[in-house]
């Protein structure tokens, strides 16, 4: 992504109002648009919808690009959830070379990065409009693993199948 891709992706955060976003069916469309044959994605996410910027799919499309290109032995990336008393949980993560101790915190950080440092930066930003926030927690050289919290009130269970 280039300065004038990023500049008109971020001009678009937060243009549309936020709307109810099927979590597996976004993640198949990123999927579906990937070159990632040798690596398989299991979504186990049932029926859950987050309210989010339009844009949710950039994030969804970041994490698995990012895993694909810096995870290095990638075979499978796994999306899965759980519930606390105050929020919901959504991991994303993959069994590649997972991300250096010493980046951890720098990672969301504009330009930090091996390509062009604006990609966790922007999906931090798409995910702050609706008040979820993003972390990284994996263990290095055991995958990356992020997780989104998503507070209640801005996720559900839709009824369809």
């Amino acid at each position: 992504m280039g300065d004038g891709t990023f500049t008109r992706i971020y001009q678009n955060v937060g243009v549309q109002p936020p709307q109810w976003n099927n979590v597996k069916n976004s993640i198949s469309s990123v999927f579906a648009t990937v070159n990632a044959e040798t690596v398989s994605i299991e979504v186990n996410t049932e029926n859950l919808e987050i309210y989010a910027d339009l844009l949710i799919e950039k994030v969804f499309f970041n994490l698995i690009e990012n895993a694909l290109r810096h995870g290095e032995h990638v075979t499978r990336i796994r999306v899965s959830y759980r519930q606390t008393e105050k929020e919901l949980i959504l991991v994303f993560e993959d069994d590649g070379i997972g991300i250096p101790e010493q980046d951890k915190d720098q990672i969301f950080t504009r330009g930090f990065g091996k390509n062009t440092g604006y990609g966790l930066f922007l999906a931090r930003e798409i995910l702050a409009i609706t008040g979820i926030t993003i972390r990284e927690t994996g263990e290095s050289e055991n995958g990356a693993r992020f997780e989104m919290m998503i507070p209640e009130g801005t996720y559900r269970f839709s009824n369809a199948k």
